[in-house]
C-alpha cells in the first residue's frame, strides 16, 4: 500500500549533519572494504533518487554534484558512523521530510530511556522510563530541553536530532542542558544509554515504519484507544493511520452512538493513503476531494467516496508537532471543508508521498540499507501544500512544563468541555497512559 509517512528525514539542507556526533556506538575504523561500500551505496541511492523523485529538477538540487561531493568525504571518513553520516547528509540536501537515507540495520536496540517534543516553540522532556539512567540522575516530565550534546531543538530541527541518535549514529551517552517547571537555574545532566545487543538485524522496513518518528513506538494491538462520555461524547487516540479498513469502520460505527467524537492525532505520523480515504468517507455524505497527487509525469485527485451511514455529530481534531503527514491532510480537510474544530499546537509540516526502496551492496557479503523517496507532493483544495507549513489549529491549546510534569491534559480536557462534559485535565491525562516499548 502507499504510505504517507513521516519519514526519518529532518527538514533542512545542510553538507553535514549539524552537530557533534561524538561519542558514538561501535565507531569502528573505516577499512578499505568498507570505503568501498560506501562509494556503492552512494551511487545506488543516487540511482534511485534519480529515477523515483517526482520533480525531475530535484528542486534544483545538481544531485550528481552532490553526490560527487559526499564521494570526496567518504574519502576522508576515519570511522563507519562518519560513512553514514555522509550519505545522510546527502540525501538532506533535497530539503524533503520524506526522502531519507536508511542506513544498515544494528544488531542492537537502542534505549535511551527518555523522550521529547515540542510545545510552541519549546522542547520538552514529556517521558522518562522508571529505572533507566535518565530517571536516576534526576530527569523529568515537563523538564525544558535547551540543548544535548550541544544542540538547540527547535520545531525545524528536532527530527535531525532523533534521525542522528536513531538512525545515523547512537550515542553511549548524551549531554543534555535542562531547566525544570518554575526553577530559573539551568543544569547539566549526562545519560548514560542502554544497549541492548539482540545478535540479530532489526529489519529495515520496521525501522522505517517506527523507528525515529515514533516517539510512541505504539503497540500493534493498540493502533486505536477509546474513551467513552455517556452519549455525549468518544475519544478516539488514534496512534497511526495504518489501520485496515476493519478498524476504521469499527471506530466509525462505535461513533455513531455519540453527539460528538474527539479523533486525537496528537502523535499520529501517518500511515495507508486508504486509510486516510476510509476515515473522510465515514464522516461526509459526499465525494470529497482530499488533495491533488502531483507526481513526475501525472497529476491526479485524491478522492474520498461517502461510505453511506454517515457520522453526522460534531468532530473535534487534536493535533500536535508530531501530527504529520495523513494527520495533517485529514486535519486540514475539516477545516477547508468546514466539517470539524481543529485543536492544539501546528502539526509537523511533513506531507508528501514515499515508497520506501529495500537496497543491498558489499563484496561477498550482502548489507542491506534503504531509501525513502518522495514520488507525489500533495496539494489541497485551497492551491496549496502543507510541506513545510502544517496545519494551524483553529484553537491553539497547549500544555505547560507543570501540565507534562504532572500527566494533566489541558487539551483533551478543553475538547471535552465543548463537547459538554466535564472532563479535569488530571482525568484526561490518565485515560491513555503512555507505555514504553519492550526492548
Amino acid at each position: 500500500m502507499r504510505k504517507l509517512n513521516r519519514s526519518l528525514a529532518p527538514m533542512i539542507i545542510a553538507a553535514t549533519l549539524a552537530f557533534s556526533i561524538s561519542p558514538l556506538i561501535a565507531s569502528a575504523q573505516v577499512s578499505g572494504n568498507d570505503r568501498g561500500i560506501a562509494f556503492g551505496m552512494a551511487d545506488t541511492i543516487k540511482d534511485t533518487i534519480k529515477k523515483n523523485y517526482y520533480d525531475q529538477t530535484f528542486h534544483g538540487v545538481d544531485i550528481d554534484f552532490v553526490f560527487e561531493q559526499a564521494k570526496e568525504r567518504l574519502k576522508a571518513a576515519e570511522t563507519r558512523d562518519s560513512l553514514m553520516v555522509t550519505l545522510a547528509s546527502a540525501v538532506m540536501a533535497f530539503d524533503d521530510s520524506h526522502t531519507t537515507f536508511i542506513p544498515p540495520s544494528r544488531a542492537a536496540t537502542i534505549e535511551y530511556g527518555w523522550q521529547v517534543g515540542m510545545v510552541g516553540d519549546d522542547c520538552f522532556i514529556t517521558h522518562v522510563k522508571p529505572g533507566s539512567d535518565a530517571e536516576t540522575k534526576g530527569l523529568k516530565p515537563g523538564d525544558k530541553l535547551l540543548a544535548i550534546d550541544n544542540f538547540k531543538p527547535t520545531r525545524k530541527n528536532l527530527w535531525q536530532m532523533y534521525y542522528r541518535y536513531y538512525a545515523i549514529a547512537p550515542a553511549a551517552k548524551v549531554n543534555m542542558v535542562i531547566q525544570s517547571p518554575g526553577d530559573s537555574q539551568q543544569r547539566t545532566v549526562a545519560v548514560q544509554t542502554k544497549i541492548n545487543k539482540t545478535g540479530n538485524l532489526v529489519s529495515l522496513q520496521t525501522f522505517y515504519d517506527r523507528g525515529v518518528v515514533k516517539k510512541g513506538w505504539f503497540d500493534s494491538k493498540k493502533l486505536n484507544e477509546f474513551a467513552e462520555f455517556g452519549d455525549q461524547l468518544l475519544v478516539w487516540k488514534m496512534h497511526t493511520f495504518e489501520n485496515t479498513d476493519q478498524s476504521i469502520d469499527f471506530a466509525m460505527s462505535k461513533a455513531n452512538k455519540f453527539k460528538t467524537l474527539v479523533i486525537d492525532l496528537r502523535g499520529n505520523g501517518g500511515g495507508y493513503v486508504d486509510a486516510l480515504k476510509r476515515l473522510v468517507g465515514h464522516v461526509f455524505d459526499k465525494e470529497i476531494k482530499i488533495c491533488d497527487q502531483k507526481m513526475r509525469k501525472t497529476t491526479k485527485p485524491q478522492i474520498a467516496k461517502s461510505l453511506g451511514n454517515t457520522f453526522n455529530g460534531q468532530i473535534l481534531v487534536l493535533i500536535d508537532h508530531d501530527s504529520a503527514s495523513a494527520s495533517e491532510l485529514f486535519a486540514r480537510v475539516m477545516q477547508l471543508e468546514s466539517r470539524g474544530k481543529v485543536l492544539g499546537d501546528k502539526s509537523a509540516g511533513a506531507v508528501m508521498e514515499s515508497e520506501f526502496f529495500d537496497l543491498q551492496s558489499g563484496f561477498g557479503q550482502d548489507l542491506f540499507y534503504g531509501a525513502s523517496v518522495t514520488i507525489a507532493d500533495l496539494i489541497m483544495a485551497d492551491g496549496k501544500s502543507l510541506e513545510k507549513v502544517g496545519v494551524t489549529p483553529d484553537e491553539t491549546v497547549l500544555p505547560i512544563g507543570k501540565d507534562l510534569a504532572e500527566n494533566r491534559d489541558p487539551v483533551l480536557s478543553y475538547a471535552a468541555k465543548l463537547a459538554g462534559v466535564e472532563l479535569s485535565p488530571e482525568k484526561a491525562g490518565a485515560l491513555f497512559p503512555y507505555e514504553w516499548p519492550k526492548q
